[in-house]
């Protein structure tokens, strides 16, 4: 179990991680985008329920 964890943080020094400019523009791409498919998929149910209403009235 030790050599384990020996061995994560040796791969976490390898890794690159953001800077700061680079991390607030992921995060305002991550938000973005799921704001952007939320709304889609919002549109979307609201779409179907509708045609549905009408077929089944």
């Amino acid at each position: 179990m030790f050599k384990f964890f020996k061995n994560v943080s040796r791969e976490m020094q390898k890794v690159s991680w953001p800077k700061g400019k680079e991390l607030s523009k992921y995060t305002v791409t991550v938000i973005s985008t799921v704001a952007f498919v939320a709304v889609f998929f919002a549109v979307v149910d609201l779409g179907i329920s509708w045609i549905l209403e009408l077929i089944t009235e």
